[in-house]
C-alpha cells in the first residue's frame, strides 16, 4: 500500500437538520474504515489492534455554507482537487 501526499479530502455533504454532525462524522470514518481495513487487512496489525493509534484523525473541520449556494461550494471542492493534482 501506498500513502500519497494528501493528508485530507473535502466532502459536500447534505444532512437534515436532525442529524448531528458528530453522528455524521463518525459514521463517515466508521464506514471508511471499515471499508480500508477489508481492503488492505495489514492496516489492521499497524492501526487497530494497537493502543492510540488511529487510522483517521479523531478531528475533523466542518463549516455550513450558510448563504453560499451549493455550485459555489462544488465548484470550491473542484478547484482545490485541480490544484492538488498540479502539486504532484
Amino acid at each position: 500500500m501506498e500513502i500519497g501526499k494528501d493528508d485530507h479530502i473535502h466532502l459536500l455533504v447534505s444532512a437534515p437538520p436532525k442529524l448531528s454532525v458528530t453522528n455524521i462524522m463518525r459514521w463517515l470514518k466508521g464506514i471508511s474504515a471499515w471499508h480500508l481495513f477489508r481492503e488492505c487487512p495489514e492496516l489492521q496489525t499497524s492501526y487497530w489492534k494497537k493502543q492510540g493509534r488511529h487510522l483517521l484523525s479523531p478531528s475533523y473541520y466542518v463549516e455550513s455554507i450558510g448563504s453560499v449556494n451549493e455550485q459555489a461550494v462544488a465548484k470550491y471542492i473542484d478547484d482545490q482537487r485541480k490544484k492538488e493534482v498540479k502539486l504532484e
